[in-house]
Formats: structure tokens, sequence, C-alpha cells
């Protein structure tokens, strides 16, 4: 527990009241289901910056990035970097589906493999995991602020912080989410830069501070502290991370058109990118104030020990902001796979129109539930989040690249890309030696995920739907939901 304990407290509450405040006058916009998950589909640049840069500068990039620079130095920029590299991969590869109006990544995959049913189902009940995962992390994130802060135990403060930025969101959705991001992504930026330059004061400078911490430290981008191929894969996995998350695809859906989806991620690649320094400098800063600490702890150290009250709630509310944010955006993304894809997967048809926003709401709870769980016996941020990517995520990086990019990719093939993926994974984690000499088991998961879908699509006969038709399929689908719901809505 920490001196002026109550201030921290306060500002947790007051930070948090306020993201309610915003969810409540941004749920007077929602008028239904629709509006609820997608916002009506016309953000325009200001909130797609916003809410895009919020979502990267997250629990990994700021609290994980501060830890683990804290142990490897300039490493730390790694995180920012993979992001960055990943967004501008989004523009180059995806950025012309907006004009698709798909709603979920799994739909987009669908149409990729000619609206196959299993391989549709399979891609909802991985990228819902995904997103659930990417929620986890978050609520690690937030954790470790309250139990340093408050002294309570870390599955009391899970709980805590899972609740906190739960509420926002279940009153307004995706408008909320996205209005919040727009104020904590400002809150953030301005914090972590703040951080930066008062902990090089503090330590007397970067040339100070790079003659007092281990050599290796200092090398560029910390490479001789984690060896080549475990940095590049660790910039990979974030990448992919970015590529193949549900969040990120969410911002493509709802955007107001493409040329302005394309300018928000240029911009927020960019941002990102400057922004992939000040971690770093932060956790090599800390690491000459307390060379004792855990890793983990660094960042609400510095707010809560070492600079006057003040400043540290500045820096706790930013560090908040990031947790908030990013907990938020993959929070609403895995609620939309679930009411869309998952439960009509299980049941065979959608979800009635009229009852979107009730659904959606129950799904809000089960989702929160599910990623809650899934924290339990996790206590570091990177490695919880590098794991499930690779195990997860890289195979469906895979089977998007291939369904989009190469007509003879069958849906067959797509599901070997997710399970040569994710069974690679498992046997590199499995192994110890395997496991050091890459980092994360990502880059031997992409490479055998891309050679399992090519030659399973090339072993299985060529799909006899075209992406003419698919798409002709797709809006057969929603013309159908839509008469439906005008007949159970005459007046409207």
């Amino acid at each position: 527990m920490v001196e002026n304990q109550g201030v921290y407290i306060f500002v947790f509450i007051a930070v948090t009241a306020l993201m309610i405040l915003v969810g409540i006058w941004a749920s007077k916009k929602v008028k239904s289901g629709d509006d609820f998950l997608m916002g009506g589909r016309n953000l325009p640049l200001p909130l797609l910056i916003g809410t895009t840069v919020a979502t990267l500068v997250g629990t990994g990039s700021s609290m994980g990035a501060v830890g683990f620079a804290y142990s490897n130095g300039w490493a730390g920029a790694l995180y920012g970097l993979g992001g960055s590299i990943g967004i501008f991969a989004l523009l180059l590869l995806f950025a012309n589906v907006r004009k698709y109006n798909f709603t979920t990544f799994s739909e987009e995959l669908g149409f990729y493999f000619g609206e196959s049913k299993l391989f549709r189902g399979v891609t909802a009940i991985l990228l819902y995991l995904a997103a659930v995962g990417w929620l986890g992390a978050h609520i690690m994130g937030g954790s470790l602020y309250l139990s340093w802060i408050t002294g309570m135990d870390l599955f009391t403060a899970k709980i805590v912080t899972a609740l906190g930025f739960a509420v926002y969101t279940m009153i307004g959705g995706y408008l909320a989410v996205v209005y919040t991001d727009t104020i904590q992504g400002f809150i953030l930026f301005s914090g972590f830069v703040m951080l930066a330059i008062l902990s090089l004061v503090q330590v007397g400078g970067y040339e100070t501070m790079s003659t007092e911490i281990p050599r290796e430290m200092v090398s560029f981008l910390g490479v001789e502290v984690l060896g080549v191929i475990p940095a590049i894969s660790l910039i990979v996995v974030i990448a992919i991370g970015v590529l193949a998350a549900p969040s990120y695809r969410h911002r493509i859906y709802t955007s107001k058109n493409t040329l302005t989806l394309k300018k928000a991620l240029v911009i927020s690649g960019v941002l990102f990118a400057a922004f992939s320094l000040f971690p770093s400098i932060i956790g090599m800063a800390t690491q000459i104030m307390n060379p004792e600490l855990e890793a983990g702890y660094a960042f609400p150290y510095l707010a809560t020990e070492v600079f006057p009250v003040w400043i540290g709630a500045i820096i706790l509310t930013a560090g908040l902001s990031a947790t908030m944010s990013s907990g938020s955006s993959d929070f609403i993304a895995g609620v939309t796979i679930l009411v869309t894809d998952v439960y009509q997967v299980a049941l065979g048809k959608s979800v009635p129109k009229d009852k979107l926003k009730m659904y959606s709401r129950i799904a809000l709870v089960l989702t929160l539930t599910l990623a809650f769980v899934g924290t339990l016996g996790a206590t570091n941020i990177i490695s919880y989040i590098t794991n499930f990517i690779s195990t997860i995520m890289a195979g469906l990086f895979a089977a998007s690249v291939l369904g989009k990019f190469w007509e003879r990719a069958t849906w067959q093939g797509g599901l070997a890309c997710l399970l040569g993926g994710s069974i690679t994974s498992f046997i590199v984690l499995s192994s110890a030696s395997l496991t050091e000499l890459f980092g994360n088991p990502v880059l031997p998961a992409l490479a055998v995920a891309f050679i399992a879908g090519i030659i399973a699509s090339l072993v299985t006969p060529d799909s006899i739907v075209t992406k003419a038709e698919a798409l002709q399929k797709l809006e057969e689908t929603r013309k159908f939901e839509y008469a439906s719901q005008a007949r159970m809505e005459p007046n409207k």
C-alpha cells in the first residue's frame, strides 16, 4: 500500500465516472441495435484517429512496454514498432474492404472462402476468443495499478478493473467506446510524453541514463538483450495482433468511407511509431531509480512513489486511459462477433433486430466473465499477449491473406491455416529450447500456417463459388434481414 492512497483511488473513481457520463451522453445517439454495435458506420476522421490511437496505446504498449523496457532497455520500443508496422500493413492489405460493409472479421473471412458455413463458424469462434483474450490483457493491466495502489490482492483488483470500464460500454455501446477513446487517447498520449520527460530529468538526462544501465540495454532496439530472432518475433507478433484483431477490423467497417479510413490509418501509424519511444525511456529510467522492482510494477511505482502526488495522479490517469480505451474496444468487437456470428452458427438464425440491443448487453456480461476467467493465474502482460496471438491469430492472418489475394485458396485451405498455426504454436510453447530460440511462436506458426493453407488448397477441389457470387449471397442475406425487420416494424 502506498502513501496518498485516497488520492489515487479518487482519481480511479473520477476517471471511471467521467467515462460513464460520456457513455450516457453517447447512448442518446443510439437508436437501434445496429447503432449500439456499429455506431452508424459513419465515423469521421478525428474520431477514427482518436479511437485507433487509443486502442493502439493499450495495456501492452503502455504498462507492458514500460515493464519490458525496465528489463530489456530499448527493446520496449519493439511493441510500438510492431504496432505501427501492423497499422501500415492493414492500410495496404485490407483498407479497401470498407466498400463491402462487413460487420465482423468472420463475415469478411467467410466472403473470401465462398461463404462456407463451416469455415465461418470456426473463424467466428476463434475471433471471439481472440477478442476475449485481448480484453483479458487489459483487465490484467488495470489490476496491476489497483493492486499496487490499494494493496488489494490481484484477484480482487481484476474484478474491480473489469467492472470499471464495462459500465460505460454497456450504457452507450460502440459510440460510447469511440468518444471515450478519443478523450482517453489525448490524455494518455500527453501523460506518457510528460512522464518520459520527467523521468529523464529525474535521472540526469539520457546521457547519464545510458551510462548507468547495462550497455546491451541501450543497444539498437535492445537486440543485444533479446537476440535478433526474438526481437523480430516480438515485432511480428504485435503486427499480427493488429492485422488479425477484431477491434481494428471494427474500425474499418465503421469508418465513414475508405478515403477517411486511409487517412486515419496513416496518421495513427505515425503517431504510434513516435509514441513507441516513450515507454522505453520511462522503463530504463525506472531501472536506474529502483533496480530491485518487479518489472510489471515499474509504471505504477513512478506514479505513486517517485513524483509529487499531482504528477502521480496525471500519470495514473494516463495509464488508466490506456487500459480502459483498449479494453472497451476489444470488448465491443467481441460482443459484435458473439451476437452476429457465433449466435447464428449456434442457432442457425440471426438475432431479432428488435432484440439486438438487449442481447448485446447480455453478451457484454458473458464476454467480460470469460475474459476475467482467462486472466486467472496470468501475471505477465507481454507473455500473455504474445502467446495467445501466436496460438489463435497467426493462422487467422494467414487465412485472410490467402483468401483475399489467391484465387485458388479453398475453405479447406483456410481451416488448414488455422489448425497449422495453432498446433505449431503449442509445440513451440511446450519446448523450452524452441521458445528460447524464437522468443515466441509467431514466426514458425506463420510459416506453417501459410504452407498448410497452400498445400490443403492445392489438394482440394477449387471453390465453385466466385467472389462475386459470395458477395451476392451476402447481400441477399442483408436484404432478407432488412425486409424481416420492416415487416416487424411497419410504422417505421
